[in-house]
């Protein structure tokens, strides 16, 4: 298919700039795919659509305050640090971006809080990218720490305001334990507690995957010809008790929910030769998925609904096809739906 195809308009006034409350009174728009019906609900209604021996998988990662405001050596200049991933624990190195990163090269130092964190810069990656080294003697427990009480929640670009400290708990699950990832797997933002109470007593398994979301996310897709698009790697594992319990429900003909396009990407990145579901300690991933594709894993599919052109809403097209999810976006917009991150949700059965 062609980049064209899924470009659309979005109101801006759709535009979720903080999620309902509780999360899940968010709106639940289900998508049955094999009658073509469309059905309006509230999120905490998803329970009614599995039963005892169904299997829920979730991305158990943990945003953490990746937005560092600091200053420039000398000049005193504003800086922004956005830090992307952890390179070396052991010297304290970090691939970053940068802003205005035509001021900021090698061999710079820069100051974040009151001086209480120092990192230089020790390469160019990129036109924005950097590699930084913290100048710090304590342990990277210590470390993390004190980045979590600089920094500031990275809410996505489309969110426009401010940030507030009301993000770090709303940008982040509930279930979240294994910190790593720059954006939230938005679908399970959607959970409560009290939810995921109710699941278990049903008898539905919750598992766990592990896919550190990255800046990734937002990248926008510049070509026409999809299958010339390249998705940025990804961090994931898989353990072996979501790895039994997904194929024994897949022997027993049971639902399968893949909460969100990182657990999608994950199951479909660690596929059997049988078409079962593999453990994985840690792998990278950059499998890209758009029309036409066969997902060989879960047979259910929750999403937040995405941006056009995105590679979010790509996964979508190629799991409930094109003309459906055109169709559901339609009617998402007619009734005035939430969109992005904070937005609402789709079930697709």
């Amino acid at each position: 298919m062609k980049l064209s195809a899924f470009n659309f308009e979005i109101p801006e006034e759709l535009t979720a700039q903080y999620p309902a409350e509780p999360r899940d009174e968010s709106r639940l728009l289900v998508a049955h795919r094999d009658t073509g019906k469309i059905e309006h609900r509230v999120f905490k209604d998803i329970l009614e659509y599995f039963e005892e021996g169904d299997v829920m998988v979730l991305n158990n990662t943990k945003v953490f305050p990746a937005r560092l405001i600091g200053k420039k050596e000398k000049t005193g200049a504003r800086i922004e640090v956005f830090l992307l991933r952890e390179l070396n624990v052991k010297q304290k190195l970090w691939d970053v971006l940068v802003e205005p990163a035509r001021k900021i090269r090698v061999g710079n130092k820069l100051f974040f809080g009151e001086n209480d964190l120092v990192a230089e810069v020790v390469d160019n990656t990129t036109s924005r990218g950097r590699t930084i080294r913290f100048l710090f003697d304590g342990e990277n427990d210590e470390l993390h720490a004190l980045i979590d009480k600089l920094g500031k929640t990275p809410i996505p670009p489309y969110i426009d305001r401010e940030v507030e400290d009301r993000d770090r708990e709303d940008y982040q699950t509930v279930f979240a334990t294994e910190r790593g990832a720059v954006a939230a797997p938005t679908a399970g933002l959607h959970f409560t507690r009290e939810l995921l109470k109710r699941f278990e007593l049903k008898g539905v398994e919750e598992s766990f995957i592990t896919l550190h979301v990255g800046i990734g996310t937002f990248n926008p897709v510049e070509v026409e010809d999809l299958s010339k698009h390249r998705m940025d790697s990804e961090v994931f594992s898989i353990p072996t008790r979501t790895r039994d319990l997904v194929n024994e429900a897949k022997r027993n003909k049971r639902r399968v929910l893949g909460v969100g396009n990182s657990v999608m990407r994950s199951l479909e990145s660690a596929v059997s030769a049988s078409r079962m579901l593999n453990a994985v300690e840690e792998s990278w991933t950059d499998k890209f998925i758009y029309p036409p594709y066969e997902f060989r894993i879960a047979n259910a599919f929750l999403s937040n609904l995405h941006r056009p052109k995105s590679t979010l809403l790509m996964m979508v097209a190629a799991f409930m096809g094109y003309d459906f999810m055109m169709e559901c976006y339609e009617e998402a917009i007619k009734e005035k739906y939430r969109f992005y991150s904070y937005g609402d949700a789709m079930l697709i059965l």
